[in-house]
């Protein structure tokens, strides 16, 4: 009997903020995912659910790089076809992702791949995603009453992201690391740097804590950095 693959979401860095369901299928697992990039050792996602391991669990490191047409690329192809061996010789497979596993994780195109293959089973438990845990450890509301929030990547053009600034009353803002100075900018044009403030690393040993943004606009910020921010006016 084939095994079954599971993609875990781990949240954001907090250990204690797996779900129940999340710890129980990582107990069980018989092999276990850890993605990686290309340029660092290790993985965040397995320092993590590192307390919830069996001691004897078969850990496969994976890299996945993003390029273009990345899902039909070598490396790509041989990590699912790595899985999918395991899977078939009846091996529980665990895919570890940070935050939520339908949030702007590689596991979204790995669950794609998997899914076009017959008899594989298949099971995404969700996680907390580092925007919620920042809202709640700070007593920072995300949205209330008849608010508009828009969870924008910072990678997207400068007009599609002065849109929706435009329109939204809250904001969560991803992938700040690679043009940090013009999020700033951008805030500040759109009356929502008052109110922002930005997180890195949360629930993490080093995690720090942003409260002045333009003060610290040439910060070089880790890749897990995350803004939350509301317009002026609705304070």
């Amino acid at each position: 009997m084939a095994g079954t693959f599971y993609g875990i979401g781990v949240g954001p860095g907090d250990p204690e903020l797996l779900t129940m369901k999340a710890i129980k299928a990582i107990e069980k697992a018989d092999v276990l995912i850890a993605p990686k990039t290309e340029k660092k050792d290790g993985s965040v996602a397995l320092s993590i659910a590192k307390p919830y391991l069996k001691k004897d669990i078969e850990i496969v490191y994976q890299v996945f790089p993003m390029v273009v047409n990345f899902e039909t690329t070598d490396a790509w192809q041989k990590n699912k076809e790595e899985i999918l061996a395991l899977l078939q010789a009846g091996k529980n497979v665990v895919f570890l992702t940070l935050g939520d596993p339908m949030f702007y994780s590689t596991y979204i195109y790995v669950y794609r791949l998997l899914a076009k293959e017959k008899d594989i089973n298949i099971e995404t438990i969700p996680g907390v995603p580092a925007f919620c845990a920042i809202g709640s450890k700070l007593g920072y509301p995300l949205v209330e009453g008849n608010d508009i929030i828009s969870v924008i990547p910072a990678t997207a053009d400068k007009e599609t992201i002065d849109k929706a600034l435009a329109v939204s009353n809250n904001v969560v803002m991803m992938k700040v690391y690679k043009n940090y100075p013009e999020i700033v900018d951008a805030l500040t044009d759109n009356d929502m740097i008052e109110n922002a403030v930005l997180v890195s690393r949360c629930g993490l040993p080093d995690e720090e804590v942003i409260t002045d943004l333009p003060a610290q606009k040439d910060k070089k910020l880790n890749y897990l950095s995350t803004i939350l921010t509301r317009r002026s006016k609705s304070v």
